[in-house]
């Protein structure tokens, strides 16, 4: 299994996609969640709508260092993929994939041979092109829908499966990383959350692989 930060490893909600919690969480050797958006013609870090003192797309990647980790990259706008694939494909990293854009704009990250990741959940049960799909960002809004057969289907088709942990929608993950302990050896398996090391301790010796 492969752990990946949420807008970094946070301590205070403050330190979301800052600095401090991206430098802590590489330094860890997590991975991490982002979110991409545009501002005056530069690609930034910015779940909200930006307000000016974000951090570039190019401040993230000096903080990663040239650090081969797993990114996850929410697109939050339309129309990145060219300028964004330029910014990537410049840099040493190989182990990012996108997700999250409007279903029109997904076309196009597609056929730009970016790793996509289609979005699964209780409202998305079909999700869009998923054959063409590198993985699935599995989320659920309200409970955990899924079970440990559905992630097992998808695995086998030889998708990679990123689950969204509870605590993001503000539930408690207990029972759902019970459920996720069973995959947890299993490469292609990805768990986006919160509390990194609380996950690296729960899962013990598959974390990271």
């Amino acid at each position: 299994m492969i752990v990946l930060s949420h807008r970094g490893y946070w301590q205070d909600a403050k330190e979301k996609n800052q600095e401090i919690a991206f430098s802590r969480s590489f330094d860890l050797g997590f991975g991490t969640e982002t979110d991409i958006r545009d501002r005056n013609g530069s690609l930034v870090i910015s779940h909200d709508m930006p307000s000016g003192s974000e951090l570039t797309l190019s401040d993230f990647l000096r903080i990663v260092d040239g650090r081969d980790l797993p990114l996850a990259l929410n697109i939050k706008a339309d129309g990145l993929v060219g300028v964004l694939k330029d910014a990537l494909q410049r840099s040493p990293l190989r182990k990012w994939f996108v997700f999250d854009m409007a279903v029109p704009d997904m076309r196009g990250y597609l056929q730009a041979g970016i790793p996509v990741f289609t979005r699964m959940s209780e409202v998305e049960r079909a999700p869009a092109w998923l054959e063409q799909s590198a993985g699935v960002w599995l989320d659920g809004f309200s409970d955990v829908w899924y079970d440990a057969a559905t992630i097992e289907t998808l695995l086998r088709t030889g998708k990679k499966v990123c689950v969204v942990s509870s605590e993001l929608h503000g539930r408690n993950a207990d029972v759902q990383w019970h459920m996720l302990r069973g995959l947890s050896a299993h490469p292609g398996l990805m768990l986006c959350t919160d509390i990194p090391e609380k996950a690296q301790n729960f899962f013990g010796d598959h974390i990271n692989d």
